[in-house]
């Protein structure tokens, strides 16, 4: 006999409507401390290696210590980057892309080559709405 489920009821495997809110809260939080000034040089200047805060600092023109530490840590909070402290004197640490920082890195990569394309599509389309 089969299993009966009221129709308010998600179907197994199908996201809530708490769950999917909850996805686009948590996307967004993500989005915004990614889409900030400093993230994406950051994330570019990182890479696909491991690089300490001398060697960031250095890459990325123009952040201050104080920039370059906030938006380390707002990486590392949500799952971007990883960061290793070496108990040596003086201390050393070490920062790089988690798989999820990596891949967020090729879809901003890709996001980039897109813009790359169809900028001359993107100027026209504006230079269009501007004289409407």
């Amino acid at each position: 006999m089969k299993e009966q489920r009221h129709v308010d009821e998600p179907s197994p495997g199908t996201p809530t409507a708490a769950q999917v809110a909850q996805v686009h809260l948590v996307a967004n939080e993500v989005f915004g401390v990614v889409g900030t000034k400093w993230a994406l040089p950051v994330m570019e200047a990182i890479g696909t290696d491991t690089r300490r805060f001398g060697e960031l600092h250095r890459k990325v023109t123009g952040i201050s210590h104080r920039l370059l530490t906030a938006t380390l840590r707002q990486l590392e909070r949500n799952g971007v980057v990883d960061r290793t402290l070496h108990p040596t004197v003086p201390p050393r640490t070490d920062y790089r892309l988690t798989p999820a920082g990596l891949e967020l890195h090729q879809t901003i990569n890709g996001f980039c080559r897109w813009s790359r394309r169809h900028l001359d599509d993107v100027l026209a389309s504006r230079r269009r709405f501007e004289q409407t």
